[in-house]
């Protein structure tokens, strides 16, 4: 299992990476294709459309295939998105590759949480599903900084180009050590749908989309705002961006066993974190050091939570997790462009590169209320009961 968890979280690395990295070199990628930065975030947001739309659409359209064949179907898409990144001479096409590139992510990793989770067993999917997903974290330390550098230095492009590497070696690792997972009970794509209808998957992903899209609407400005707000020369925002990615792997860290004993009073604490640490960086980002701490906690609370609603929305499915897990990332990536959106409104507005934080705070607020109504939907008992009758993930 060690090995075909490490080849799932490298694809979530290789995921991690390019989701993340464009944000480092937004200056850099809005010099080289002539557009002001605020038109270059529409990069970002055109990736995590990608997600939106090809998340249930992917997953819909292999609901009948292996669960590994899925998983290397969908890594090559992302391979080949990638490299059209690296080769598209304009803006406009740079946005149709970026979307192509963002179209696999979520089927990806939601098939990826689903053997994660089959291959734990019962009492440790939490755990399992954030050993993967600590690709993701690890790409924020290592995959980030590494690709804004090179980039720096390089070009933004070769950042996309080690990226395309890296899915190519993620491909030959499921093939090698993922077994073959069954796809188990499902009612098919009818079946599928059904669940995606459920209250509680439906509050779930809303939860997510309006949570973390306080976090975007930071993440996705945070170069300019290091460089302009906390003084820091350009040459520290990979710094800052291990950062982050260091605060993401300690959340995700301590998470993942909590949610697996406390698993929504996990997510409530989170998000109200969330909310605080968004209002208090408006603050902290005046200053490097306290910029920097903040920068740190943002990505613990932020990211931190994202397995613990992974494994509700997977729960509350049922027999037909399928789309369900896949819809979680695109929840997650509506938020990305969601936030990116209201971020850069904020700064065209003239309210000033903290501005992201203070408008993140009301979206991290928005989306604990989601999470205490579906909370109090639960302890109704309907949703409770529907819970106890589902089987284990996977199996």
């Amino acid at each position: 299992m060690p090995l075909a968890l490490f080849a799932l979280a490298l694809g979530a690395f290789a995921i991690g990476t390019t989701e993340f990295v464009i944000m480092g070199l937004l200056p850099e990628v809005a010099a080289d294709l002539g557009v002001p930065i605020p038109t270059a975030g529409h990069l970002i947001s055109a990736y995590a459309m990608g997600v939106v739309v090809g998340a249930p659409l992917l997953t819909a359209l292999s609901t009948r295939l292996p669960r590994k064949t899925a998983l290397l179907l969908f890594m090559s898409v992302f391979l080949l998105g990638n490299l059209l990144t690296v080769f598209a001479p304009s803006h406009e096409t740079v946005l149709v590759s970026r979307f192509l590139a963002g179209v696999p992510h979520g089927a990806y990793l939601g098939v990826a949480a689903l053997v994660a989770a089959h291959l734990a067993g019962p009492g440790r999917q939490a755990t399992a599903v954030t050993r993967v997903m600590l690709g993701l974290t690890i790409a924020n330390i290592v995959g980030v900084p590494a690709g804004t550098l090179l980039g720096q230095i390089a070009g933004w492009r070769a950042a996309f180009l080690v990226v395309a590497a890296i899915a190519g070696l993620t491909v030959l690792g499921v093939a090698r050590w993922v077994p073959h997972v069954p796809i188990g009970r499902s009612g098919g794509l009818r079946g599928e749908f059904s669940a995606l209808a459920r209250p509680q998957v439906v509050l779930g992903l809303l939860t997510a989309v309006f949570g973390f899209a306080g976090v975007f609407a930071v993440y996705s400005y945070i170069s300019p705002m290091m460089t302009e707000l906390a003084g820091m020369p350009s040459s520290g925002v990979p710094v800052v961006l291990a950062l982050f990615g260091v605060g993401m792997t300690l959340g995700s860290l301590l998470v993942g066993p909590l949610a697996d004993r406390w698993l929504r009073p996990t997510i409530y604490v989170s998000l109200a974190s969330l909310a605080a640490v968004l209002a208090l960086f408006t603050l902290a980002v005046h200053n490097p050091w306290t910029a920097a701490i903040g920068v740190v906690v943002l990505g613990a609370v932020g990211f931190g939570v994202s397995a613990p609603l992974q494994v509700l929305v997977m729960s509350r499915a049922g027999t037909a997790p399928s789309l369900a897990s896949a819809s979680n990332h695109s929840a997650f990536n509506l938020a990305n462009a969601g936030g990116a959106w209201v971020g850069g409104a904020g700064i065209a507005m003239g309210l000033g590169y903290a501005s992201p934080a203070a408008l993140g705070a009301v979206l991290a607020v928005v989306g604990l209320g989601i999470a205490v109504m579906a909370g109090l939907l639960d302890r109704s008992g309907s949703t409770e009961r529907e819970a106890a009758t589902e089987p284990a993930l996977g199996h």
